[in-house]
């Protein structure tokens, strides 16, 4: 007792003292004095007596990543070999309608519509079902190009579609009697199928077989259908046909700007070219 108002008294007297405690205490070593463990020791006994001061905010793993105690550094690369370059992130890939388990049902169907074999890339690489969520999410999911307004009739076969329902909600309806139906048939989820109970399941909805109330079940899987093969084939832009991809295995050209200087030397084969690659900055 008598020693820390000895010590007051000091501070009082010295103010400077009092700063050297405050200093001592916060972990900041005084100037012109070295530290043993050199700047990152300091700057770790600052951070950690900070967060007990703080009651505790900053979290251990925060604070590991602030002091950068956790980080485990890469190695350098072998002499002549070149650094790694970070993979480059596709931000078109990403859900604009669908739910995930949407995702899941659709990616697993247009896959077996459309699969990978010696030939290529099926639809699940190319990207398929993010073209389809995307033209869902849009005007197509809409029907913002056709008339849906009354008087309504029953339409001919040869018509396609006709009907007051939209596209989306088309999808939404097929989507989970695709479930419904797997469930009651498998007693497991569409996408946790083998190919070929997959295969069963979607032979059932293109021929009628499931007979359900709500929608026709073959317009559903027709629809589905189309929209795969568009995906596949579509200009990347529209997130399908990743990579182009879908153009090569058919041998299509894309988006050429002029045929001129193969016109001439009858089929020449040329490698596709997409709408970006009309960029004024490329």
């Amino acid at each position: 007792m008598v020693q820390h108002m000895e010590q007051g008294k000091q501070e009082e007297a010295d103010p400077s003292a009092k700063r050297s405690v405050e200093r001592e205490q916060a972990g900041v070593p005084e100037a012109g004095v070295p530290e043993t463990g050199g700047l990152n020791s300091g700057r770790r006994k600052f951070l950690v007596n900070t967060g007990y001061a703080l009651g505790g905010l900053m979290v251990s793993g925060t604070l590991a990543a602030l002091v950068g105690c956790n980080k485990e550094a890469e190695p350098a690369p072998a002499e002549g070999e070149k650094p790694k370059q970070p993979t480059a992130q596709n931000y078109n890939q990403a859900l604009m309608y669908f739910t995930q388990d949407q995702f899941r049902i659709v990616e697993s169907a247009t896959e077996r519509i459309f699969p990978e074999d010696e030939n290529g890339p099926g639809a699940k690489t190319l990207g398929v079902a993010f073209f389809i969520d995307h033209q869902l999410a849009g005007e197509w999911g809409f029907n913002g190009r056709d008339y849906m307004s009354p008087p309504f009739f029953k339409g001919e076969k040869v018509q396609g579609y006709q009907g007051r329902l939209k596209r989306r909600e088309i999808f939404d309806i097929g989507l989970r009697e695709l479930e419904n139906y797997s469930l009651s048939k498998h007693e497991k989820k569409f996408a946790d199928l083998s190919g070929e109970e997959q295969d069963e399941i979607l032979k059932a909805f293109e021929t009628n077989e499931v007979n359900l109330s709500t929608i026709s079940e073959s317009n559903f899987f027709n629809m589905l259908r189309s929209s795969t093969l568009e995906g596949v084939y579509s200009d990347p832009l529209y997130g399908g046909n990743r990579n182009m991809d879908g153009w090569r295995m058919r041998g299509y050209p894309g988006n050429q700007m002029s045929y001129l200087s193969t016109i001439e030397k009858g089929f020449t084969k040329i490698e596709p070219s997409s709408l970006q690659d009309h960029m004024a900055t490329h």
